[in-house]
């Protein structure tokens, strides 16, 4: 198995595993706590089998409480057709084997467990309990992963700090795209912010400002000016058109080469900088990486080894440090498209700034920066209900890739904060089967006084499972389509 695949995978299965169980757990803890009865508790659905489980027999033993009972209950399917079931009075843990979510069954709670209530209530049982207790028993998830969150972003502030270049600071400024350009944009202007906010750092808060914004002010050959924006820039367009609305300008510089490589083969050394490919001109690695792009995309679709051979083969233009001197040399890409030279990092050119965070600074710091990531995450939402947005849409194999090559804890943990935010919103939303579903009747509830019936939670489970189960497989289609390169 490839070593990337397989380091991208563990990060990727440790932090649902994480994040799973803390959200089931806090359903779990709100139902303890006012002695709901949970009959499973699961990491994981197990369809069928299961990997592992167990009873709290040892944890009952320990605190000497009830014993667990296996008695056999006579109940009825959904055709009135009497059988026997065994109840266990604790609960089951498990581990199942299918990682696309867990679930924590609540004795007399209608949910995806599918469970047959029994004619008569129990008080033990979800539905017998007070509005406000079954509403923080809905919510616990929710709440356990926003704060979970919030407190991984700001302990990753706390033991790493925070390192970035700030716009200002990128003395040569930024390249821009045609459409950029059409717009009043040059080569060289260098970001200093809009009518919505000063910008700091460049990232995707950069370019969201952007399409929301009616005048941007800029830096063009030191003197301070004022472009006009319309304010409705679309922000997929912006990120997915290549090149990209604007990035930082960094020379096409090489920091070094790899042994064995064409780029080495070749003759190239550290500090070359490129200036052309295949008589295309390039500045940046922005423009190198584009060209290649372009290369690859060719090689793709062309079906014979020849015409493979002929667009791998790269006539390049440089310079070589110091001297200057300018050369050319005829190399071609190895089979994965690669040249084999390390880029030079925006690092080299822009000094950073460096901020440091004691423990209880880390907290207020922490709450600021997720809140913002939620709020960029929910205004971009709007852009899943048009056809692009739709396309966007990825799946395990998407998430999976967000995560490094290498392991880095750093980049584990702030993708981990990532995607608790999302499972929290995502899991808000009043949908029937998520929590927000059960939430929004709970409300209903405790505003009209009335409880839905048992026969519509259950139709309205069926519903949203169904659609969860549609969204889910457009998101894991669209990854198999871009695998596939058709998409």
């Amino acid at each position: 198995m490839n070593s990337v695949f397989l380091i991208k995978l563990v990060q990727f299965i440790l932090s649902i595993s994480l994040l799973v169980l803390l959200h089931e757990g806090g359903h779990f803890f709100f139902a303890k706590l006012f002695k709901v009865r949970v009959r499973r508790f699961y990491i994981f659905f197990n369809p069928k089998f299961h990997l592992f489980s167990t009873y709290d027999t040892w944890f009952r033993r320990l605190f000497k409480k009830e014993p667990v009972v296996v008695p056999e209950v006579t109940k009825k399917d959904e055709n009135g057709k009497e059988y026997k079931e065994k109840e266990y009075v604790g609960t089951e843990y498990g581990i199942g084997w299918l990682p696309l979510g867990g679930y924590c069954a609540i004795s007399g709670m209608i949910d995806e467990t599918n469970q047959q209530l029994s004619e008569e209530p129990q008080p033990y049982e979800f539905r017998t309990k007070p509005t406000w207790q079954r509403l923080l028993i809905m919510i616990g998830g929710v709440l356990v992963n926003f704060l979970l969150a919030l407190f991984i972003y700001s302990m990753v502030l706390f033991y790493w700090g925070d390192s970035y270049i700030q716009t200002k600071d990128m003395t040569m400024g930024m390249k821009f795209n045609a459409d950029a350009k059409a717009l009043g944009f040059k080569d060289g202007d260098i970001l200093l912010g809009t009518d919505k906010k000063t910008f700091t750092r460049f990232d995707v808060d950069l370019y969201r400002s952007l399409s929301e914004a009616e005048r941007v002010d800029i830096i063009r050959e030191g003197k301070k000016m004022s472009l006009t924006l319309p304010g409705d820039l679309n922000l997929l367009d912006m990120l997915k058109t290549q090149p990209t609305f604007v990035q930082p300008f960094v020379p096409c510089v090489i920091d070094s080469v790899l042994p064995g490589t064409p780029a080495d083969k070749a003759g190239l050394v550290k500090g070359d900088k490129l200036l052309s490919v295949n008589d295309s001109t390039i500045e940046t690695w922005s423009d190198f990486l584009l060209q290649i792009s372009r290369l690859n995309d060719i090689v793709t679709a062309k079906a014979t080894k020849e015409d493979s051979l002929k667009y791998r083969t790269l006539n390049i233009v440089y310079t070589r440090g110091a001297t200057g001197r300018c050369d050319t040399i005829r190399t071609m890409l190895d089979e994965k498209m690669m040249l084999g030279v390390v880029q030079s990092s925006i690092y080299t050119y822009y000094k950073p700034t460096e901020l440091k965070y004691g423990f209880f600074e880390s907290f207020p710091a922490g709450i600021k920066y997720g809140l913002s990531v939620l709020r960029g995450y929910v205004d971009d939402l709007k852009y899943v209900f048009t056809a692009d947005g739709a396309k966007s849409l990825g799946g395990f194999g998407t998430i999976g890739s967000l995560f490094p090559e290498t392991w880095n804890w750093q980049v584990f943990w702030n993708m981990t904060a990532f995607l608790s935010i999302i499972l929290a919103f995502m899991n808000i939303l009043p949908i029937p089967a998520l929590d927000g579903g059960h939430v929004l009747f709970l409300l209903y509830e405790m505003i009209t006084g009335r409880k839905p019936s048992d026969k519509f939670m259950a139709r309205a489970e069926y519903v949203g499972f169904a659609i969860l189960v549609l969204l889910m497989v457009v998101a894991n289609l669209n990854d198999i389509l871009r695998w596939m390169g058709i998409m």
